[in-house]
C-alpha cells in the first residue's frame, strides 16, 4: 500500500511544470521515500498549484480540518510543499514541484544517501527539447562583462534585478553542499542563492537562509563573478531568484556542458565575440569558462560559440580585452516570460500537462470543494 501510494505520488509530481520523469532504476521512488512518510505522500495527492486553505484540502482528503492544518504545516516546514501566509484570513497552501522546489527547499537537510540518489537523478530532470523552449532558469551576464554601448533591458542586468527588489535574502547553494557530501564539492562561496520576494518570505519562514539589503545582494553578485559563478535567474522578467552557480558543482550546468551545443539549449541573449590578434595568451578565459567554450591554440583564444552561454565570465577578466559580449541576433532569442507563474505554464503546456482542458477541470475542482466547505460551514451555523 505504501509503495502504491510513492507511485501515484510520483506521477502527480510529474503532472507538474517542473516534471518528476520515470527511470528504469526507480530512484525517484527512493528519493521519495527518503523525503515522505506514506502520510505525507498521501496528502501531497490532494494538493495542486491553486493556492487553497486547509479546509478545502481537508474536504478533498476526507480528513478533518485540524488534522490536515497540523500536516500540511509538518509538511511546509520540512520543504515538501508551499505555504503563502494572508495579511487576513488564513494560511493557504499549494503543491510543490520537485526541481526547482522540493530540492531546493532541502537546503541544509540533505544527507548522502539523497545525495547519491539526487546525483543519479539529475541526468533525467533536464529534457533539452523542453528546456531550450521553456527553461526554468536564464542567463545573463556578470555585470563587469556588460559594455554599456551594448543594447541591454533591465531585466538582462543582474544589478538592475536586484535593486528593484523590496525583499532579499541569501541562502546556500544546495548543489555544493550535495557535491561535498559526495566528495566532489569545490572552494567557491556556498551562501550564494539569492531569493526574492515571496519566495524570500517563504525561505524566512523556514528558517533556511538570512535577509539582507540590496547593497549586500550587490556586493554578493561582484563575489559570484570574482569566484567565477554563473548567474542564473529565474525565467521571467520578475524574478523570484538568482542563483550563482558554479560548473563543476550545479546539475543544470553540468547537464548542459554534456551537450554538444550549450548555446542552443540556454535562455541567454549574449554570446561572446573573439579577436585572436588581441589574445595574450594568458589563459585565464579558458578556466573560467564552465562549458569548455574557449582553448588556446598557439597561445592564441579560440571561440566555440555553440558551447557559448553568454555568461560573461571570460570577458570581465580578460586582460588584453580580446574577448566581448555581443547580442544574438532576434532569431537566435528566447522570449523572456513577465512573470515566473507565465514561465510555468508555459512550461507545463510545452510537456503537455497544461492542456486548456485539464487546467480549466483543475480550477473548477478547486472551485467546488471551495463551495462544498462553505455551504458545510454555513449548515453548521
Amino acid at each position: 500500500m505504501s509503495e502504491d501510494v510513492y507511485k501515484r505520488l510520483a506521477a502527480h509530481l510529474d503532472d507538474l511544470p517542473g516534471g518528476f520523469p520515470p527511470t528504469e532504476t526507480g530512484v525517484e521512488l527512493r528519493i521519495l521515500r527518503r523525503l515522505f512518510t506514506p502520510k505525507e505522500a498521501e496528502m501531497a495527492l490532494h494538493l495542486a498549484l491553486i493556492p487553497e486553505e486547509a479546509k478545502v484540502i481537508a474536504h478533498r482528503a476526507r480528513r478533518s480540518v485540524e488534522e490536515t492544518t497540523s500536516l500540511l504545516d509538518e509538511m511546509f516546514q520540512k520543504g515538501l510543499i508551499s505555504k503563502l501566509k494572508k495579511k487576513e484570513g488564513p494560511s493557504v497552501y499549494m503543491a510543490l514541484q520537485y526541481v526547482i522546489g522540493i530540492w531546493e527547499y532541502h537546503v541544509n537537510a540533505v544527507d548522502k544517501g539523497l545525495a547519491k540518489d539526487m546525483e543519479e537523478y539529475i541526468p533525467y530532470l533536464l529534457d533539452f527539447d523542453v528546456w531550450k523552449k521553456t527553461p526554468q532558469l536564464r542567463t545573463i551576464p556578470v555585470g563587469q562583462s556588460i559594455d554599456h554601448q551594448l543594447e541591454i533591458m533591465p531585466y538582462e542586468e543582474a544589478e538592475e534585478l536586484v535593486k528593484n527588489q523590496s525583499k532579499c535574502l541569501v541562502a546556500p547553494c544546495i548543489c555544493r553542499q550535495e557535491q561535498s557530501l559526495l566528495g566532489k564539492g569545490c572552494d567557491r562561496p556556498e551562501e550564494s542563492c539569492l531569493v526574492f520576494g515571496r519566495g524570500a518570505m517563504i525561505y524566512e519562514d523556514r528558517g533556511i537562509g538570512r535577509v539582507i539589503d540590496n547593497a549586500e545582494a550587490l556586493e554578493i553578485l561582484r563575489k559570484a563573478d570574482e569566484a567565477g559563478l554563473v548567474l542564473q535567474p529565474s525565467n521571467s522578467k520578475d524574478i523570484v531568484n538568482i542563483c550563482c552557480c558554479c560548473g563543476c558543482c550545479c546539475g543544470i550546468l553540468r547537464t548542459l556542458k554534456a551537450h554538444p551545443k550549450p548555446s542552443a539549449i540556454v535562455s541567454s541573449p549574449f554570446v561572446c565575440s573573439a579577436e585572436e590578434e588581441k589574445c595574450i595568451g594568458c589563459g585565464v578565459c579558458v578556466h573560467r569558462c564552465p562549458m569548455d567554450a574557449l582553448e588556446l591554440q598557439s597561445d592564441k583564444v579560440v571561440l566555440n560559440t555553440d558551447r557559448c552561454i553568454g555568461c560573461g565570465l571570460c570577458v570581465s577578466t580578460c586582460l588584453g580585452d580580446a574577448l566581448s559580449l555581443k547580442r544574438k541576433p532576434e532569431s537566435e532569442q528566447k522570449k523572456v516570460p513577465e512573470t515566473f507563474r507565465s514561465a510555468m505554464i508555459n512550461l507545463a503546456q510545452e510537456r503537455g500537462k497544461l492542456k486548456p482542458s485539464s487546467a480549466a477541470k483543475m480550477v473548477l475542482r478547486s472551485k467546488r470543494d471551495r463551495l462544498r466547505t462553505r455551504n458545510q460551514s454555513y449548515k453548521q451555523k
